[in-house]
């Protein structure tokens, strides 16, 4: 395919030579002469303007910080509309809020397709083609773009209507970037309380604090409707509350465990101390005045249990 890039940043630029890699022609644009030499090294073109990547293209990518960027790359003078033909269809990869996604959708109607694919990982995953892309639009416009994306990626889900990609991304970076807080706080807490960093990460690798909730805990327990206690709301809040004296001791800053305590005061206020740790979801569903039932049908999970013996 004939393919413009706009965007040629730490994310962008790599993302674009596995395009050129993958058989496509290129044409990128960016305000970085730097970054355009090294797309034409790579066997790229380097296009004057939005308008100029956008000529005879039959996608035009967008892989930006800001929406404002985004906005203006397509509609700002010799933007993308510019030179886009009825047929281009716009890949927005960049990461924006949902309505600022929907807000570009709507302003394209009836002038250019959209599809909405921001992406998961990092840049070195950018620069291996090994990308989550996080496709979101019309079948059909997904479809076309189908190609570039198994260049710059070597997963793609689809997330259905336009802006649903946007909406996944955003919540998936929320709790990645929280963790990652978290994560700093226990490897904190274990150094100022003596311990080799080597032995707390060999010791959370083996439980759920590094496997994770999402592949064990969420699928076994709360989303299959169970919250019989494998492990007490009671017992977790008892928990917690020991590291938080152990921060207070050795002088830790533990923000996050804090706010953790905080929840499971209210889980246990709710009359669930007895239910599984779990009930933490169900508590806040409600304080977010959502439906009691969950919409969640576990029936097609496949049983992973990391800690099963052969």
């Amino acid at each position: 395919m004939k393919i413009g890039f706009v965007g040629l940043g730490a994310m962008g630029l790599p993302m674009a030579m596995n395009l050129v890699k993958g058989g496509h022609d290129v044409t990128g644009f960016d305000l970085s002469a730097d970054a355009l030499a090294e797309l034409e090294k790579a066997g790229g073109t380097a296009g004057a303007s939005g308008a100029a990547a956008a000529e005879g293209a039959d996608l035009v990518v967008t892989m930006l910080p800001k929406a404002e960027h985004v906005e203006a790359a397509i509609f700002g003078e010799t933007g993308i509309l510019e030179g886009a033909g009825a047929e281009t269809v716009l890949v927005n990869m960049s990461t924006i809020l949902p309505e600022e996604t929907d807000a570009i959708s709507a302003r394209l109607a009836g002038r250019m397709a959209m599809v909405d694919a921001p992406v998961g990982r990092s840049a070195l995953e950018a620069k291996r083609g090994a990308l989550l892309i996080l496709a979101s639009g019309s079948e059909a416009d997904k479809e076309k773009a189908r190609p570039a994306f198994e260049c710059m990626g070597n997963e793609t889900i689809d997330c259905g209507a336009i802006g649903n990609g946007s909406r996944v991304k955003i919540i998936n970076n929320f709790m990645g970037v929280s963790l990652n807080a978290l994560t700093a706080e226990a490897l904190t807490l274990a150094e100022a309380s003596g311990l080799d960093i080597r032995l707390a990460l060999d010791v959370m690798r083996g439980t759920i604090a590094g496997i994770g909730h999402m592949k064990v805990t969420y699928p076994n327990k709360v989303l299959k409707g169970d919250l019989l206690a494998g492990f007490p709301s009671d017992l977790a809040h008892k928990d917690l509350g020991l590291a938080i004296r152990l921060a207070e001791s050795t002088n830790v800053p533990t923000y996050m465990g804090a706010a953790a305590l905080q929840t499971y005061s209210i889980v246990r206020a709710e009359g669930r101390g007895r239910q599984d740790y779990t009930a933490v979801y169900p508590t806040l569903r409600g304080l977010a005045g959502l439906p009691e039932a969950i919409p969640y049908d576990a029936s097609g999970d496949e049983e992973y249990d990391p800690f099963k013996k052969d």
